[in-house]
């Protein structure tokens, strides 16, 4: 297999993992608080990322001189989540995850205040339809957007802000540093709130725990793995693989069928991240941290 098969294949596998990770955080929020979600997905993370991080070079890995940096990751990461986990409790994943892919848009408008960047008119253009595609999936009405889309949105401008922290940092810090401290920001804020929303777990929900947080760090794997073997212009485009598993899971967990406008604005929306993605050649279309 050639190496950007191999990439093709990795990538796939990681939004996989996404997808599955997203169904099994809508299916425990419909008995526990975004919270609790949010903790034990860290704290089954943590371990498997510093354990990774031993079979990659050491711990000396999670060496950083930049911890003010990663708090505000770590600060930033903890909103999205919040923002995805409870935007799933109230929409179907499909819809959610279509507003989600907004966030490579958000990127290419607020890369010019905050990295002083220049943004291409093409670029600009493909966002505008992008948003377009946003307005088309959460059609908002003269009461208003739905509080669950709202969510979505939040969750898509702090993933935004994600990738635009790792385009500006990534190089200057070791992988497996920028995902540990990334998770552990969330995992200190969530054990504090923990114990005002606490619900003991029932016995079949402790395996959708651990499965949440062991999924995360597999995307993060495999999409690393992606990106390794494989230029970013190939890679990148298989994240959208993302929205047909959330359309297969939706329709069989939940019986959720997306409208003819979720079909049309994620087409949009998808549409302009691939053309933002060609004018660019980086790997803004990644959709979201993956821990």
């Amino acid at each position: 297999m050639s190496p950007s098969l191999k990439g093709i294949a990795y990538m796939c596998l990681g939004v996989l993992c996404l997808a599955l990770g997203d169904a099994v955080s809508k299916w425990l929020g419909a008995s526990y608080s975004t919270i609790q979600i949010i903790f034990f997905r860290t704290l089954v993370s943590l371990p498997l990322i510093a354990l990774l991080a031993y079979f990659s070079g050491g711990l000396g890995k999670l060496r950083t001189r930049r911890p003010k940096v990663h708090l505000v990751r770590g600060l930033i990461y903890a909103g999205a989540m919040a923002c995805f986990v409870t935007g799933l409790t109230m929409m179907p994943l499909a819809e959610a995850t279509a507003i989600a892919f907004a966030a490579p848009l958000f990127v290419s408008l607020l890369s010019v205040p905050l990295l002083n960047e220049k943004v291409q008119p093409p670029v600009i253009l493909a966002s505008l339809i992008g948003f377009v595609g946003v307005l088309v999936v959460v059609r908002p009405s003269f009461s208003g957007i739905s509080l669950g889309a709202l969510f979505a949105l939040g969750a898509a401008l702090f993933y935004a802000l994600m990738m635009i922290t790792s385009r500006r940092y990534g190089t200057r810090e070791y992988l497996w540093a920028m995902v540990f401290y990334m998770a552990l920001v969330p995992f200190v804020l969530s054990s504090f709130m923990l114990p005002f929303v606490w619900q003991t777990p029932m016995a079949w929900h402790w395996p959708g725990f651990l499965l949440s947080g062991t999924l995360g760090v597999g995307a993060t794997v495999f999409i690393t793995l992606a990106f390794r073997h494989a230029p970013a212009a190939i890679a990148a485009p298989f994240d959208y693989t993302a929205m047909l598993w959330a359309v297969l899971l939706g329709w069989g967990i939940w019986g959720e069928v997306p409208d003819i406008w979720v079909l049309i604005g994620g087409t949009l929306i998808i549409g302009s991240g691939l053309s933002i993605a060609y004018q660019e050649g980086r790997t803004s279309l990644k959709r979201r941290p993956t821990v």
